[in-house]
């Protein structure tokens, strides 16, 4: 059978204000043309979704250039070279690359990484526990909030790809005790029977700096931020002197249409020393070896699970989407655009 040279993309065509909607992106077929020098064209398998997306649907300065309209969105995916002009990969080379939401791409060498098939591990993993989502909870947790064995950790969102990882590290580091908060009971269920979380909590539940309270009688040491507001200021109001909070994200104001107002007890920060530190994973890349290393050990024995919500078919990635931004998957959000 004659391999497709035709690409399905999604694009964004409006930028969306406060929640994002179908009607803000569209799918296109574009046809590739041949490969030129150097060029490989790659079949994916697996397309990532993930909260910092919603970022760069604004035209705003940040730390990655915004989403261009009318061209197709990019982000990481995983699939397998069909076609290649290259003096370096070659067909039936699995890659990692960040071309994003389309079932083919086709571009320069430089711009993917071979990776090995692993036995018994998806390739959708290289998405997540061993790929930049977890790289982020093990540089933000180690490094960013210098976590020290007989800390007590507590992590926001911590059902999610990258939460999910934080907690079974600050374990498997030393952690004295492990609290994650989640929306849902069946969420929370699973952080304390399957991820190893000591306590956790639902925050759909209100009162979120009393349930974080309860659960931490002696305060905490280090906190983990994936979802900012109520939740920043629980710890704010929970962490110990000395304590250190690396701030990874704050889903819960993605969407606001106006300024969101900071926690009220700022003060702490001063009364207690705390250190408050924002970082982006692009800055950390080169703990990629030491973290790899470490990973694959820990998956090898089982001393590391994960999860995955996956969604079939590169043309319900908006839909994955949306649904990541409404707290609908557990582990990592993926798109499998092959069946």
């Amino acid at each position: 059978m004659t391999e497709s040279t035709v690409s399905t993309q999604i694009q964004l065509v409006t930028r969306p204000v406060g929640w994002p909607t179908a009607r803000d992106f569209r799918t296109v077929s574009v046809d590739l043309p041949e490969l030129a020098p150097g060029e490989v064209r790659v079949t994916n398998e697996f397309v990532s979704v993930d909260p910092y997306m919603r970022g760069r649907m604004n035209d705003v300065k940040s730390y990655a250039p915004p989403y261009v309209l009318g061209e197709a969105m990019t982000g990481g995916a995983v699939g397998r070279v069909v076609a290649s002009a290259s003096d370096t990969i070659k067909v039936g080379d699995v890659v990692v690359h960040q071309f994003g939401w389309r079932d083919r791409v086709q571009e320069g060498a430089a711009g993917f990484r071979v990776v090995p098939e692993l036995s018994g591990v998806p390739l959708s993993a290289y998405l997540g526990v061993l790929g930049m989502t977890a790289l982020t909870a093990y540089v933000g947790l180690l490094d960013v909030a210098a976590f020290k064995a007989g800390d007590t950790v507590f992590v926001s969102g911590a059902a999610g790809a990258v939460g999910s990882m934080v907690g079974q590290i600050a374990r498997l580091k030393g952690a004295k005790r492990v609290i994650g908060s989640a929306g849902s009971p069946d969420k929370v269920a699973l952080l304390t029977q399957k991820y190893g979380f000591d306590a956790a909590f639902n925050y759909r539940d209100g009162d979120i700096a009393g349930q974080l309270a309860a659960v931490a009688p002696d305060g905490i040491d280090v906190y983990f931020d994936n979802v900012g507001g109520e939740h920043l200021e629980a710890a704010l109001a929970t962490l110990n002197n000395g304590g250190r909070a690396a701030l990874c994200g704050a889903i819960s104001t993605y969407n606001n249409t106006e300024a969101t107002p900071g926690p009220r007890n700022m003060v702490n920060i001063v009364g207690r020393g705390l250190t408050l530190k924002g970082f982006i994973v692009g800055n950390y890349v080169h703990h990629f070896p030491e973290f790899s290393a470490e990973m694959a050990g820990w998956l090898a024995s089982g001393e590391i699970v994960f999860d995955e919500t996956v969604v079939d078919g590169i043309d319900h990635a908006v839909e994955a989407f949306l649904g990541l931004l409404r707290g609908e998957n557990t582990g990592k959000m993926v798109v499998r655009t092959v069946a």
